[in-house]
C-alpha cells in the first residue's frame, strides 16, 4: 500500500470499529502532518480517498467529518440448517461448469478462489528458486523423497512451535499442495462408502474429493462467525457411523468463520471420545487480521487424531504447489500413500521455500499481506453496504479473503451468476458449496484483489442486477 492508502485504511478501520463516529471531526491537514509525519499532499490524498468512498465529507472552512452512512450496516447471516441425511455426491459436473467461468482474465474475479498474485513476493521467490535449481545437490533427488526436504519440514515444525504445538519433523509429509494432502488424508482414514462429516456450506473441492473416493457426506450446521455447530456434530456422531471429519476451523471457505478457542477445545475432546480423526484444512490460518494468530489445533492433539493440512499457495507462493500434512498417528501411512500417488513434490521448489523461510523473510511478507487483505475486507463490506439492496446479509471475517453474502430470498444465485458473467463479473454461487446444491440465494465474494475502480464498479453492477 502507498502511504496515503495506509492512512485511509487506518481511518476507515477506526470508523468501522466505532472509534470515530458520525459527526466526529478528523484532524486538520496541518495537525495530521505533525502527528503522522506525512506530507500535506499525502494527508489530502487519504482524505480524498475516504471522501470518494462516502465515509467522510468536507465542510467549507471547517474541515473533514465522518458522514452518516446510507445504511446502518448489513447484518450477519443466520446459522445454516442443512438436511441431516447422508448424501451420495454427484457435484463434479456442476462445479467444473462454474469454475470454467472464472478463468477469463478479462472478467472481474469476485468469484475466484485465489487472491491477487500482486500481493505475493513472486520475483523474490523466483530468485530463490533459480538458485535452488542451480545449486541443488544431486543426492537431493533421493534424500528429499517423501516425507520431503528435511530443512523445509524443520522450518514448518518451527512455525508450529511458535504457536504452541510441538511436532517432530518426521510427522510432517510434504505434498503437491494442500489438495493432495487432503486427498491422502481421506484415503488414510476412510474406505469407499464411508461417511464423512463436513460443514455446510463447505469448500467445493472437499465435495469433489469425497465424491471421487466414493464416500458419503453428512452436512453439519455452521455459524457464519463461530463455525461448525458442536451440538449438531455430536448428534451426528451419536447416530451415524462417521469415519472422519473434514473441517476448516480458521477462516472457513466460503463463510470466513473462525471457531473460538473454547469451542475448539470442546471439538477435540468430542472427537477423542468418539475416536474420530479430524482432517483440518487450515490453508488460511496465516491470513489472520489483528495481532494474534488463532489457537493451533495441533497444540490440543494429544492422541494424534488431528491430521493438520496446510500449504504455501494462499499465504506465500501461489502456483508453486507446496503443501503438507502433520498427520499424527497416520504419518507413516500417508508417507507411503504419497509415494504411490505421486512419488515426490518438486525438489527445487521445496529447497527454495525452505531457504526463504530460514532467512526470515516470510513474516515480513505476511504482515504486509494481512494488512492489505484487512483493508480490502473493509472496502468490500463498505461497497456492499452502499450498493446491495435491503435484506442482504454479509459475514465480516477476521481473516482469509472470502465473504459470504445471503441475498434476499427471491434472488436466484445461479441466474445472477449468468447475468454477472454477461457483464464481465464472476461470482461463486451458493449451490457450489453444498452437497445438495442448497444456498440458492447466497454467493461467495473474493476480496483478495486490491481495490480499484473496476472492482467498485463490479460491486455496483452486481447490486443493480440483484435489484433488477
Amino acid at each position: 500500500m502507498n502511504l496515503y492508502e495506509q492512512l485511509a485504511f487506518d481511518i476507515e478501520r477506526r470508523i468501522a470499529d466505532g472509534v470515530l463516529r458520525v459527526g466526529d471531526r478528523l484532524p486538520s491537514v496541518r495537525s495530521a502532518c505533525k502527528s503522522q509525519r506525512l506530507s500535506p499532499s499525502t494527508i489530502l490524498k487519504a482524505y480524498y480517498l475516504l471522501e470518494s468512498r462516502g465515509l467522510i465529507e468536507a465542510r467549507p472552512q471547517s474541515g473533514y467529518y465522518v458522514r452518516p452512512r446510507l445504511l446502518t450496516g448489513l447484518p450477519e447471516p443466520e446459522i445454516t440448517r442443512p438436511a441431516g441425511a447422508a448424501t451420495k455426491l454427484e457435484v463434479s459436473d456442476f462445479i467444473f461448469e462454474i469454475l470454467e467461468s472464472v478463468k477469463d482474465p478479462s472478467v472481474v474475479p469476485l468469484g475466484s478462489s485465489f487472491a491477487s498474485p500482486d500481493l505475493y513476493p513472486l520475483d523474490k521467490l523466483g530468485r530463490f528458486l533459480a538458485a535452488a535449481a542451480r545449486h541443488m545437490n544431486p543426492r537431493a533427488t533421493v534424500t528429499d523423497l517423501p516425507p520431503g526436504n528435511e530443512e523445509l519440514r524443520r522450518q514448518i515444525a518451527l512455525r508450529y512451535l511458535s504457536r504452541g504445538a510441538s511436532l517432530q519433523p518426521s510427522e510432517i509429509v510434504i505434498t503437491n499442495g494442500a489438495m493432495e494432502a487432503l486427498n491422502l488424508c481421506l484415503e488414510a482414514t476412510t474406505s469407499p462408502g464411508d461417511l464423512v462429516a463436513i460443514e455446510s456450506p463447505t469448500f467445493h473441492a472437499s465435495l469433489q474429493m469425497i465424491e471421487r473416493r466414493g464416500l458419503r457426506a453428512i452436512e453439519i450446521p455452521t455459524h457464519p462467525r463461530t463455525g461448525v455447530s458442536l451440538g449438531a456434530l455430536e448428534e451426528a456422531l451419536r447416530h451415524h457411523p462417521v469415519k472422519a471429519c473434514l473441517l476448516m476451523l480458521n477462516f472457513q471457505n466460503p463463510m470466513g468463520s473462525l471457531v473460538p478457542d473454547d469451542s475448539r477445545k470442546a471439538l477435540i475432546a468430542l472427537l477423542r471420545r468418539h475416536a474420530v480423526p479430524l482432517i483440518e484444512d487450515d490453508t488460511y490460518a496465516e491470513l489472520y487480521f489483528g495481532r494474534e494468530a488463532p489457537l493451533a489445533t495441533k497444540a490440543l492433539d494429544s492422541d494424534g487424531l488431528v491430521l493438520h493440512v496446510s500449504g504455501f499457495s494462499k499465504c506465500l507462493a501461489p502456483g508453486y504447489r507446496v503443501g503438507w500434512v502433520a498427520a499424527g498417528r497416520f504419518a507413516q501411512k500417508i508417507q507411503r500413500l504419497k509415494f504411490s500417488a505421486s512419488l515426490a513434490t518438486t525438489i527445487p521448489v521445496q529447497i527454495a521455500i525452505a531457504v526463504f523461510l530460514k532467512q526470515g523473510a516470510f513474516d515480513t511478507h505476511l504482515r504486509r499481506l494481512r494488512s492489505a487483505l484487512e483493508m480490502q475486507e473493509v472496502q468490500m463490506a463498505t461497497a456492499l453496504d452502499r450498493h446491495f439492496p435491503p435484506g442482504t446479509r454479509i459475514t465480516r471475517p477476521r481473516g482469509g479473503y472470502f465473504m459470504w453474502v445471503a441475498l434476499p430470498d427471491d434472488v436466484d444465485a445461479l441466474a445472477l451468476h449468468r447475468d454477472a458473467l454477461d457483464a464481465g463479473i464472476s461470482i461463486a454461487p451458493g449451490p457450489l458449496f453444498s452437497a445438495k446444491q442448497a444456498y440458492r440465494n447466497c454467493i461467495r465474494l473474493n476480496f483478495g484483489h486490491p481495490w480499484s475502480e473496476s472492482v467498485e464498479a463490479a460491486v455496483m453492477k452486481l447490486g443493480q442486477l440483484i435489484k433488477r
